[in-house]
C-alpha cells in the first residue's frame, strides 16, 4: 500500500468486511450494514433538511431527501444518486457528503432513494433516477430551485447513473441537465483494466465485489447496454459538460479516465481529477476525508459556476 494516504489506510480497515459480501445475499449484507454505528461526523449547516416520496412509476413512490442552503431562491439544483453497486446503500449513507455538497456549491440538493436490485435490477434503478430528474425539473419552484439549472451527479454505481441519466436526457429529449459530476464512475462492466488488475483485492473495492453487484444488477447483452455501460455508447457528443473524479487506488479508476477521455474527444467539456493515495468510497466518508472532500467540492463549484457563465454567455449571444 505504498503511497496510500495514511486516511485511507484507516478507510481501507474500516471496510475490511466489505471482502465477505459476494459470500452473502443481498438481504443478508444490508442487515449486516444496517447494524453498523452512525459515524459520529460534524454537519454541514443548512436552512433546511426535508425527507419526502416521489412517484416514479404508477403509484410507486421512491424516497428523496432534499437539503437547502442557506440564501434567497431561486438555487440552482443538483439531483444526487448515491452509490453502492446498484445493491446495497441509500439516502442516509451520503447524508454528510451531501450536506457538505449543498452547503458548498449553494445548491439545492436532491439525493435520491432510487429502488435496488437484485429485487428491483436493470433497468429500473436507471428508471427511477431519470423520473427523479424529471420531479425536479418540474417541481423546481416548490423546492426554491431553477429548472434552468440543474446538475446531475453520483459516486461509484451512482456516478454511472448519473451519466446513464446524462444520456437518457439526451437521447429523449428530456430535462437540460448544465453539467454532470461523476465520482468513482462505473462504466463498463468488463473488469479487465489496468487499474482492475492492479488493485483487485485490499484497497476496499475488490475486483470480486464489483463482479457479485454487477451479476446482481443486470444479466446478458444488457451488461453492454450504453445505459449500463456508458463507455460503451457510440455516441458521447451533445452531453452536459463533466467533471470526472477518479481514485489512484481504485479498480475503477480507469474506466473513469477512459470515459473522460471519450467525452473529451466527443467536443464534451471535461475536467478529470485523479485524486492521489485516494481509494473507492472516500466522498461519503467524511469522518477520514473532510479536507479532501473540501478540496474537491471547491473545484467542483468553480466548474459548475464557470459552466453557468458560459451557458448565459452563449444564450446572449443567441
Amino acid at each position: 500500500m505504498a503511497n496510500l494516504d495514511p486516511k485511507a489506510v484507516m478507510h481501507v480497515e474500516m471496510f475490511q468486511v466489505m471482502s465477505s459480501f459476494p459470500s452473502m445475499e443481498p438481504h443478508a449484507v444490508r442487515e449486516l450494514l444496517s447494524q453498523a454505528p452512525p459515524l459520529n461526523v460534524e454537519l454541514a449547516p443548512l436552512a433546511k433538511v426535508e425527507d419526502r416520496t416521489i412517484p416514479v412509476d404508477g403509484d410507486t413512490h421512491i424516497p428523496v431527501r432534499i437539503y437547502t442552503p442557506e440564501g434567497q431562491g431561486p438555487m440552482p439544483l443538483f439531483v444526487y444518486y448515491h452509490g453502492g453497486g446498484w445493491v446495497i446503500g441509500d439516502i442516509q449513507m451520503t447524508d454528510a457528503s451531501c450536506r457538505l455538497l449543498a452547503n458548498r456549491t449553494g445548491r439545492v440538493v436532491v439525493s435520491v432513494g432510487y429502488r435496488l436490485a437484485p429485487e428491483h435490477p436493470y433497468p429500473t434503478p436507471v428508471e427511477d433516477c431519470y423520473a427523479a430528474l424529471k420531479w425536479v425539473h418540474e417541481h423546481a419552484s416548490d423546492i426554491h430551485g431553477n429548472a434552468s439549472n440543474i446538475v446531475v451527479g453520483g459516486d461509484s454505481a451512482g456516478g454511472n447513473l448519473a451519466a446513464v441519466v446524462a444520456l437518457k436526457a439526451r437521447d429523449e429529449r428530456g430535462p437540460s441537465i448544465a453539467a454532470q459530476v461523476l465520482f468513482y464512475p462505473v462504466t463498463n462492466l468488463d473488469y479487465t483494466t489496468r487499474s482492475y488488475e492492479s488493485f483487485q483485492k485490499g484497497f476496499g473495492l475488490d475486483r470480486e465485489l464489483m463482479m457479485w453487484f454487477g451479476e446482481h444488477y443486470v444479466k446478458g447483452e444488457d451488461r453492454v447496454n450504453p445505459y449500463v455501460a456508458p463507455l460503451l455508447a457510440e455516441d458521447l457528443g451533445k452531453l452536459p459538460p463533466a467533471f470526472v473524479i477518479t481514485a489512484e487506488f481504485d479498480v475503477l479508476r480507469d474506466e473513469g479516465l477512459a470515459y473522460a477521455k471519450r467525452l473529451q474527444e466527443a467536443g464534451v467539456r471535461v475536467e478529470s481529477v485523479c485524486e492521489e493515495g485516494l481509494v473507492h468510497g472516500y466522498f461519503s466518508n467524511v469522518l477520514h476525508f473532510s479536507e479532501r472532500i473540501d478540496a474537491i467540492l471547491a473545484r467542483i463549484s468553480r466548474f459548475l459556476d464557470e459552466t453557468a457563465n458560459q451557458g448565459r454567455l452563449m444564450q446572449h449571444e443567441l
